[in-house]
């Protein structure tokens, strides 16, 4: 009910406190749609690899997989190993990305770096970057560069195919509404381009940092004494497959992380911009 109070003799209803909108899972069905099939997955797996007498050196249990989780977790030795990974995939994420900006928007910029430069661009990019890491650990070693390098080489692709559509992007009509008042191309780049181009640099983020993992993960498995992809060579070498299974956990993990945090920092940079279909993937 709504109050009233008394101002200059005459009574004026008292501004109403805002009410807390209510959470309606009709509007966000994915708030229990998600968990429903989690939940609804890992008993279907749990108890049905138990019904069909599966061996666990095939498919293990989720239960088995949890408890493996617990014990790595609780060995220090595996936080070592998360940590060579995530550096080898942050190094290598911003590298790639950091090359993929500079010479996207370079070549967004001056056409004859466009038609010179893209046909190799686009021969570079039809060669699976998977195969190239025995060539990257024969040049830089069995060390931290070789895996750098192939989470970077990795990532670099669909951040510069995202700098340059997003660039490219840019509304024709606004550019030469500012061109008619006299706006410098640092200006039209600054007011036009790249707030068009954010949304697009984005969904490059998005891809490259889980491009970076896994780039990471099989420099890994040509050559390396440490990470979590030495640690499921191991695990596999040791026929250890709910170890193996827990690894996997913990890569989806980063990359769910990673994912979103390239999203939150979206909505706080690039807010006004709707989804945006990602290229390059």
């Amino acid at each position: 009910m709504a109050t009233t109070e008394v101002v200059g003799g005459a009574r004026t209803p008292a501004p109403e406190k805002p009410t807390r909108r209510r959470l309606d899972l009709r509007e966000r069905p994915q708030l229990w749609l998600v968990p429903a099939v989690f939940v609804v997955v890992v008993l279907a797996w749990e108890y049905g690899t138990e019904l069909f007498s599966v061996d666990e050196y095939v498919l293990p249990r989720p239960s088995q997989i949890f408890d493996a989780l617990g014990r790595q977790l609780g060995d220090g030795l595996f936080w070592s190993h998360l940590w060579v990974t995530s550096r080898e995939a942050l190094l290598g994420f911003l590298i790639g990305v950091g090359a993929a900006v500079l010479l996207g928007t370079f070549i967004s910029q001056v056409k004859v770096v466009e038609a010179t430069l893209m046909p190799y661009i686009v021969a570079f990019q039809t060669v699976p970057k998977v195969a190239l890491a025995p060539l990257f650990v024969l040049w830089f070693g069995f060390g931290l560069t070789s895996k750098v390098v192939m989470a970077a080489v990795i990532s670099f692709f669909p951040m510069l195919v995202n700098v340059i559509e997003g660039l490219r992007a840019a509304d024709a009509d606004r550019i030469q509404m500012l061109t008619v008042f006299g706006a410098g191309r640092a200006q039209i780049f600054r007011m036009v381009r790249l707030p068009t181009a954010l949304p697009f640099i984005f969904a490059g983020l998005d891809i490259g940092i889980v491009f970076a993992i896994l780039g990471a993960v099989v420099g890994e498995f040509i050559g390396a004494k440490e990470g979590l992809g030495y640690l499921l060579l191991q695990t596999n070498y040791n026929f250890d497959i709910s170890g193996m299974f827990a690894v996997l956990v913990v890569l989806s993990v980063m990359g769910l992380v990673a994912h979103f945090v390239i999203r939150l920092l979206q909505r706080r940079l690039a807010f006004w911009a709707e989804d945006t279909r990602v290229i390059g993937a």
